[in-house]
């Protein structure tokens, strides 16, 4: 059962066909006809033949699926609004929210056909403050609703209804009939069996295969979105439940739950030392219980399948590959099915060999982990330009990872041994680690940086860090920015900033506000001083060294006033600069053409400050 994407009697729907895939011949049925986009299908087949699925797609005020195809076109382009959010990520808001939808398809002549209509099931949710929504925007996905197994309920997830959304991180779980033929009751939150100290956002809700369980991960802090995930399983019975938390000591954050075929534990994905890994917890662990990872450090999870006897199929990645597929059973050796890099002739030469990474003293004295990647002509008795990458985040981390958009690879490639501290705050070495950037942007984790160069220029001799580059994109965008106002950025021969903060006085231009009122440990009327001491503007008289930047158009969350008013700066002083931005972009370049300027214009910028390119390209120069 798939859903193809256009439907011939209705502009802008979709359709539902069925097949049976043990036929010898693959012969597609239609099922149904659907009126909207519809998406993220989920469907189960029942004991008496019916398929029971779920959709979803934006909905009018009304519950109704909205098709934009037969939308009026108002005369006037005004949009008038009494609360956040305005804009979200690179939309603003409209009246429409998503919902998800439930359907029956029947058995009729060899195939199947809709029985009846599809029916909302957030309606009727008592939303005093936020209208409900599933998927969560901008990044929700399928990922956030799941039909039981025998097709008789259906869970999902929904910001806070009582809490604005642009101030609250806060989302709940909720349980329905799958017919719709009683509102929605949350199993979380306010009011519920859940821990009262549980009351932030919820992700991954999993029916257990008997259906009398459902899984999710929450986090305590309602405003704080970098808090630690908790386990939790509820029993269900009926509409009620009763939650118990699992593993609750665990100083990690898990995601991408999966239940084992018996019902008996959870599959989950945790970062360790900026790497996704499996890990496997029993349904009923004790606080204490602390699982322990069985997919080795070698390469980093994107996806996994559970099989019946309790291996699984892993798709992996690493900055020397961009795929591999193995099998694991836990206490075993991996299976390798497939490695791109031996395959994919672009990737010729890479292999676990192109990188490394070691552990150094920070600014408050941590060990802080540090990755290096070096080109595929490395020859360590020869000295090569520094490339420092900073991730944003800032809670995030870059690792050995593939990337289309920062891929690591690349910038070793352009001749440089690629360095990338995971700096105070970064997950994966645990909830406090993470939690000590807060209020101390250009503290601690510039500390950290500045040991990394220290340690680099002591220690390894084979980086020229006479021939230094820094580079961030984000909150990596900001540290550079910061740095260039430092004592450190006298030490680089150019900077590059992707979207970055550079006056943290205006940043309630953003979206999400909970964001900015958490790092900086309070608002901007009532804690200025917060926001004021870790601004690079206030340090612009430092401003000296040659500096890229890009900024784009659809960037909602660091509007593009920031990446101009650095430009700005940087012109009124004479840095050498340039200013690069797509009208069509939001805060990641992601189109294909546009990600082949920003990379041949940024890595020129740094490959001539450095001395490996003799001038700039000067092919997208506009002259005054």
């Amino acid at each position: 059962m798939y859903i193809n994407g256009t439907n011939e009697e209705i502009p802008g729907g979709v359709t539902l066909y069925t097949a049976d895939i043990a036929a010898k011949e693959f012969t597609p049925t239609l099922a149904a006809s659907l009126a909207a986009p519809f998406q993220g299908l989920k469907a189960v087949k029942t004991e008496s033949g019916t398929v029971n699925f779920v959709v979803n797609t934006l909905a009018h005020n009304n519950g109704s699926a909205y098709n934009p195809e037969f939308a009026p076109v108002p005369l006037s382009t005004g949009q008038l609004y009494d609360n956040s959010y305005v804009r979200h990520w690179d939309v603003y808001i409209t009246p429409e929210r998503y919902a998800i939808f439930s359907g029956v398809l029947s058995p009729a002549d060899g195939g199947f056909t809709l029985d009846g209509e599809v029916k909302n099931l957030l309606l009727g949710i008592n939303a005093t403050v936020s209208r409900p929504e599933t998927p969560v925007q901008p990044f929700g996905d399928a990922g956030d609703y799941d039909i039981s197994p025998d097709g008789s309920k259906v869970a999902f997830l929904t910001k806070a209804p009582q809490l604005p959304k642009a101030n609250y991180t806060a989302s709940y779980i909720y349980v329905v009939p799958f017919d719709g033929s009683e509102i929605a009751v949350p199993v979380n939150g306010p009011g519920s069996t859940a821990p009262e100290t549980a009351q932030g956002a919820s992700e991954s809700p999993r029916w257990s295969p008997d259906g009398t369980k459902l899984a999710y991960a929450q986090q305590d802090g309602i405003f704080y979105e970098s808090d630690r995930f908790k386990l939790y399983v509820a029993t269900i019975d009926g509409l009620s439940s009763k939650v118990s938390p699992i593993a609750a000591d665990w100083d990690s954050t898990p995601s991408g739950l999966t239940w084992s075929h018996d019902g008996k534990e959870l599959y989950v994905v945790s970062e360790l030392y900026a790497a996704s890994r499996l890990f496997i917890v029993p349904f009923d662990a004790d606080a204490s219980f602390t699982p322990e990872n069985f997919t080795g450090p070698e390469t980093t999870v994107a996806d996994f399948t559970v099989l019946v006897d309790g291996s699984v199929v892993v798709s992996a990645a690493a900055s020397w590959t961009s795929r591999v597929f193995y099998t694991q059973t836990p206490g075993e050796e991996k299976k390798v099915l497939f490695t791109a890099n031996e395959v994919d002739p672009e990737l010729a030469g890479l292999g676990p060999e192109s990188t490394s990474n070691f552990f150094y003293e920070g600014g408050d004295g941590d060990q802080i982990q540090a990755f290096l990647f070096y080109p595929t002509d490395f020859d360590a008795t020869k000295k090569y330009p520094l490339a420092l990458i900073v991730h944003g985040g800032p809670q995030s981390s870059l690792g050995d990872v593939w990337s289309v958009r920062w891929n690591v690879r690349l910038w070793a490639e352009q001749g440089f041994v690629v360095a990338v501290p995971q700096f105070t705050g970064t997950p994966s070495y645990g909830q406090a680690f993470t939690d000590a950037i807060q209020g101390n942007w250009g503290g601690t984790p510039y500390q950290d940086i500045v040991k990394l160069f220290d340690h680099l220029e002591a220690n390894v001799s084979y980086v020229d860090t006479d021939k230094a580059v820094c580079a961030g994109a984000s909150f990596g965008g900001y540290m550079t920015n910061w740095i260039q106002g430092q004592e450190l950025g006298r030490r680089f021969k150019a900077l590059v900033t992707h979207d970055g903060k550079v006056n943290q006085l205006a940043q309630y231009g953003t979206d999400e506000l909970f964001f900015i009122q958490r790092d900086n440990n309070g608002t901007i009327w009532a804690d200025r001083e917060n926001y004021a001491r870790w601004d690079p503007l206030s340090h612009a008289a430092n401003f000296s060294t040659p500096h890229f930047i890009v900024h784009n158009d659809g960037d909602y969350r660091i509007p593009i006033a920031e990446g101009l008013s650095n430009f700005n700066v940087l012109q009124g002083l004479g840095v050498p600069s340039r200013f690069l931005h797509f009208p069509n972009e939001n805060h990641w370049t992601s189109n294909r053409e546009n990600s082949k300027v920003w990379h041949d214009y940024i890595f020129n910028w740094i490959r001539y400050w450095t001395g490996l390119d003799d001038e700039l390209i000067q092919n997208l120069v506009i002259t005054q």
